[in-house]
């Protein structure tokens, strides 16, 4: 099974990738490594994973905002390799979208045995889709994170690009503002209806044009929203 699987290590500290992808490799893996969130977002469009296994600790983006964005596009397994033992970390992380967690120091054999469990999970999934999304004149990236629309990119917070993303990668799906608020801030933040409002306030701002009547993010009464590219 393994020959062909391709397996994507994203970890910021050399010692432990290079550990981690030399009995990966020992296995008959094919690994793609990355030492940062901007790197690991390339190497995923472009190599199309089996498996990713990611540190949260990354320099240059935490891990759980990289799974949120990941699972946007992409349903391929993720397992969480991470230093972070605290409750808390593992249950945010497996909000965002990741499928296992496994704390360090950790034994080799656990891990290769989790990874072939993500494995026959996945052969299960349907393929990913691109890693652009399109609608109407715009266009997004969801590996460098820019929207554009028209070719002219446009200027988004990171909460209003992953609101974005999350809604127009489901379209003609209604999504609960408890799903959006659990999917875009974590479950600490599942009852507060109304700072989802004003963010998709914001949203409709810059993409809409007439925000008063939206073409794109329509609110369901009472439920949530539903996007229509």
């Amino acid at each position: 099974m393994s020959d062909s699987k391709t397996i994507l290590l994203v970890e910021d500290e050399r010692q432990m990738r290079e550990a981690v992808a030399t009995a990966l490799e020992c296995e008959g893996f094919a690994v793609c490594e990355a030492g940062s969130a901007s790197q690991a977002a390339v190497e995923a469009a472009a190599r199309r994973p089996d498996v990713v296994i990611l540190d949260l600790g990354l320099p240059d983006r935490d891990g759980i905002d990289f799974i949120r964005d990941y699972r946007a596009w992409s349903p391929i397994p993720i397992l969480v390799l991470s230093a972070r033992t605290q409750e808390k970390s593992k249950v945010d992380a497996l909000d965002a979208g990741a499928d296992d967690y496994l704390t360090k120091p950790f034994g080799i054999a656990e891990l290769l045995a989790r990874v072939r469990v993500l494995l026959r999970r996945g052969q299960a999934m349907p393929a990913a889709p691109e890693p652009k999304i399109r609608f109407g004149d715009y266009e997004i990236n969801c590996v460098t994170r820019v929207v554009e629309r028209a070719g002219e990119a446009l200027h988004l917070t990171q909460i209003e690009y992953r609101l974005l993303v999350f809604l127009a990668a489901n379209p003609g799906r209604v999504m609960t503002h408890h799903h959006l608020l659990t999917h875009i801030w974590g479950a600490q933040a599942a009852d507060n209806h109304q700072y989802l409002r004003v963010y998709v306030g914001h949203l409709r701002q810059k993409i809409e044009t007439s925000p008063a009547c939206p073409r794109h993010i329509l609110t369901e009464i009472g439920v949530g929203y539903r996007f229509e590219p």
